[in-house]
């Protein structure tokens, strides 16, 4: 099967094309490619000569921090032109061209009020990052049928490409013999990119739609990953320290507290998950191969 992508050379997304590869072939839209996706003509052009029957949308501005700062500026804000104004050209297409959508959204879609969120949870982002997620991923559903959402939460991989994620920022810390600090009062559901990958592949060959949830077993606080961290190379467990959510989080973006997500819904299709202790071990195996 043939597959339209964006972000396809991204930390989620260059994973994803090596484990669907050969099964699946992935066509990255980018602007190595020619097609700007906040340009709706760059869009149409491309769309109007594909017979892909599925698109998957993973490119976003996901700079929370620098999102913020451009609030002010509204529709005018990079965060507003990659993650609604391009899904919005991405997803009028679809509807065109009867092209099936999946689009990548954030556990930031909620305000951490509640300890658990499920698919049926409405959304409630807080920073401006999370709003244009969540304002992306309405016009996604719109789609009805053909649209396709999974929220994931920090995603993390071995060999990342493009940026490091949170583990391996913690991890050359940890291996510097540097401190690094979690906080005790918050929650989180990590996710494996290997799983979204896995996940993908059961989705779109049960052709599902509406939302699930791909994200970790269990919900940890940032202190628990990184002490599982160190736990799995080995380090000292000291250099791991407690903080708390209103400390790490103070003069920063508004962030959900509480943000575990439910998965029963994915594994439910029987894509298996990784725990975050199975996937940082995984990530370890992989590296050392």
């Amino acid at each position: 099967m043939n597959i339209l992508g964006t972000g396809l050379s991204g930390l989620v997304g260059s994973r994803v094309v090596e484990l669907m590869t050969p099964d699946f072939s992935l066509e990255n839209l980018s602007l190595e490619t020619g097609v700007d996706i906040t340009d709706k003509k760059s869009v149409d052009v491309y769309f109007a000569k594909s017979s892909a029957p599925w698109v998957f949308h993973l490119a976003a501005y996901t700079d929370v921090q620098g999102a913020e700062k451009e609030r002010e500026l509204g529709e005018g804000s990079k965060a507003w032109k990659v993650n609604v104004l391009a899904t919005e050209h991405i997803a009028e297409n679809c509807k065109k061209f009867g092209k099936k959508l999946l689009y990548i959204d954030t556990d930031y879609a909620f305000d951490g009020t509640k300890k658990e969120y499920s698919e049926e949870d409405a959304p409630n982002p807080l920073g401006w990052y999370a709003i244009t997620k969540t304002e992306g991923a309405k016009r996604v559903l719109a789609l009805g049928d053909h649209g396709l959402v999974i929220r994931i939460s920090n995603p993390y991989r071995a060999h990342p490409v493009g940026k490091k994620d949170f583990v391996h920022k913690m991890l050359e810390r940890l291996q510097a013999s540097q401190t690094i600090t979690g906080a005790t009062d918050q929650l989180f559901t990590p996710t494996f990119i290997d799983d979204i990958a896995a996940a993908l592949k059961a989705l779109i060959t049960t052709d599902a739609h509406g939302i699930y949830h791909v994200v970790s077993g269990s919900a940890l606080s940032p202190y628990e990953a990184g002490l599982a961290i160190a736990d799995v190379w080995g380090i000292d467990k000291n250099l791991v320290q407690k903080t708390t959510f209103a400390e790490m989080f103070s003069g920063r973006a508004p962030a959900p507290q509480y943000a575990a997500l439910k998965n029963d819904k994915i594994r439910s299709l029987g894509v298996t998950i990784h725990s975050f202790a199975e996937g940082i071990a995984e990530v370890r195996k992989q590296e050392t191969l």
